[in-house]
């Protein structure tokens, strides 16, 4: 059975997929057609039903629900990880409120964790993500969202920190802060769905167990990344939680889901989050 399959170039999703798109794993008879595409793109890919499984923003699962359940294996959950608003210089949250902010995406979970530590912040626009460090460099914004190796290059081009936002989730939640996962489609039958689930589990503990041979495949897509950055980013971003979400995993998942509710970010749904 042939299944598409999408995710980023960035190194933490090549690392875990890997194994799993080379055959270095049992995939127990799954073949997979690789789309790859920014976590904007792929979220909006996912809106038009358009991928068999696809990696996706927890913000954007929730427009996805009816189409897409959350596979256990495969998610970027973590402590100390969150996306940073980043300036030219520090600034009050009012003075973050009134300028411009250049988000990596309306529907990646970074625009919802900056929604919730500014409710006021109307000014955002969504671009490239690798776009934002140079627009907040030259004045063009006020502010800029990082995701992804930003979080580890901005302090060189004379940017500062202004906020951690996974500092702030963890301090009003005490859990993980819950960036983005793997979904696979409701329609396909649940011993698929299974099946897919640990093929992916099983890539992810061969990258974590031999990271070494997985290079060949994630540096070309971290395209001129420092090699000591790629590494950080995927250390960074692959942990127990990618290979099984677990009760802590699933417990962040359901806050983050939880609060959206209650703050009107989305509606409410009647879909399970989880597969099973």
């Amino acid at each position: 059975m042939k299944l598409t399959l999408g995710f980023s170039p960035c190194p933490n999703d090549t690392f875990l997929f890997d194994a799993l798109v080379h055959g270095k794993i049992d995939t127990e008879g799954l073949e997979f057609s690789v789309v790859l595409g920014d976590v904007e793109a792929l979220n909006q890919r996912a809106f038009a039903g358009e991928l068999d499984i696809t990696k996706l923003s927890y913000h954007a699962y929730a427009y996805a629900l009816r189409d897409y359940v959350l596979l256990d294996a495969g998610s970027a959950l973590g402590r100390n990880c969150g996306p940073l608003l980043i300036g030219r210089a520090s600034l009050s949250a009012s003075e973050v409120e009134a300028g411009t902010i250049a988000i990596p995406g309306k529907y990646t979970t970074a625009n919802f964790l900056l929604s919730l530590a500014y409710p006021n912040a109307t000014q955002k626009e969504a671009v490239l993500f690798s776009e934002i460090e140079q627009l907040v460099a030259t004045g063009a914004k006020t502010t800029g969202l990082i995701i992804h190796e930003s979080r580890f290059t901005y302090a060189e081009k004379g940017l500062v920190k202004i906020q951690d936002l996974g500092e702030f989730w963890e301090s009003e939640t005490g859990l993980p802060i819950p960036l983005g996962g793997i979904v696979i489609r409701r329609s396909i039958d649940l011993a698929i769905q299974q099946k897919v689930n640990r093929v992916l589990a099983r890539s992810v503990q061969y990258a974590r167990k031999f990271p070494e041979q997985t290079l060949d495949y994630v540096r070309p897509h971290a395209q001129e990344m420092d090699e000591k950055v790629m590494m950080q980013h995927i250390n960074l971003y692959v942990n127990n939680f990618t290979e099984d979400l677990g009760s802590a995993g699933r417990a962040a998942v359901q806050k983050l889901f939880g609060l959206a509710r209650e703050r009107g970010v989305i509606e409410a749904f009647q879909e399970e989050l989880f597969m099973f």
